[in-house]
């Protein structure tokens, strides 16, 4: 049982949109992944649903009965979602109470995971330049496949679709965090974010989720902190590869939010290829 009080719940639920049975924008399956992504089978096991079948029900079971250990790795994950969702939509997020809730996180883990992160515009501000592909820790063989993704990344940019742009970041910001992990298995295997089986060992890399990658990655110093915020937010646009998801959401990503998320796969590659410098435009 967490050791969360009725206060952090209530600043809980106001930064997590939790009204009317809701969680952010999650949707039911993106809910239960999510979940999944934590070794929790939030829809599975009876006592998630004591409070009510809706998925704010199902979060305030969770709170009651898991530890703190494991609610504050959820929660953080789940402020960092926010957090992304608000500036990768131009939604000016509720400062004060995401600060709070921030606090509450550090309370729980006696960590403080506090970064003065900065905005938008100061992220997009650090001109970063892809690296020598070369340098990259994957396999020799899918450097040609991530030199195609790139370019054709630009192409469907350059043509306006920025959807698809979105879709091959993430899958090129995928394959070389699985290939980080791979080099380094023990570093990556031993860090406190590693998801998870029901048994409690370790998954295989192959099973975690980009979540779960950039979670550890940045855990572990590999990556900074500017691209686990907005990293989730890639991680969550490129869930639109289902049509349903992007309906059940409102919202279309556009040409701002195509340049943030290649900022964000264009620093992550930087910080792998040991090339992370850059200077202000």
């Amino acid at each position: 049982m967490s050791s969360l009080t009725s206060v952090d719940k209530m600043y809980l639920e106001i930064i997590l949109e939790m009204g009317g049975g809701y969680v952010l924008d999650f949707s039911d399956a993106t809910f239960e992944e999510f979940f999944r992504d934590h070794g929790i089978d939030i829809y599975g096991e009876e006592n998630y649903s004591k409070n009510g079948q809706s998925k704010a029900n199902r979060l305030r079971a969770f709170w009651e009965q898991d530890s703190d250990t494991i609610v504050a790795s959820v929660v953080c994950e789940l402020l960092d979602m926010y957090e992304a969702a608000c500036e990768l939509s131009g939604r000016e997020p509720n400062a004060s109470v995401l600060q709070k809730c921030r606090s509450i996180v550090d309370r729980l883990t006696g960590i403080s995971h506090s970064v003065e992160l900065g905005t938008v515009d100061n992220f997009l501000e650090k001109r970063i330049e892809i690296p020598s592909l070369q340098n990259l820790p994957v396999e020799s063989q899918v450097i040609g496949i991530i030199e195609e993704r790139l370019w054709e990344a630009k192409l469907v940019s350059e043509a306006g679709a920025h959807l698809s742009a979105i879709f091959l970041y993430g899958s090129v910001l995928e394959a070389v965090l699985l290939g980080a992990a791979t080099n380094s298995p023990e570093q990556f295997n031993r860090s406190v974010c590693s998801p998870k089986t029901a048994d409690g060992k370790v998954k295989k890399f192959h099973e975690w989720s980009l979540a779960e990658l950039i979670n550890v990655a940045c855990n572990i110093e590999l990556l900074e902190p500017d691209i686990k915020e907005f990293g989730h937010g890639l991680r969550s646009f490129r869930n639109y590869i289902h049509p349903y998801e992007q309906l059940s959401s409102g919202f279309t990503p556009d040409e701002h939010t195509a340049r943030i998320c290649f900022q964000v796969l264009k620093l992550a590659l930087a910080s792998f290829a040991g090339e992370r410098k850059y200077s202000q435009l």
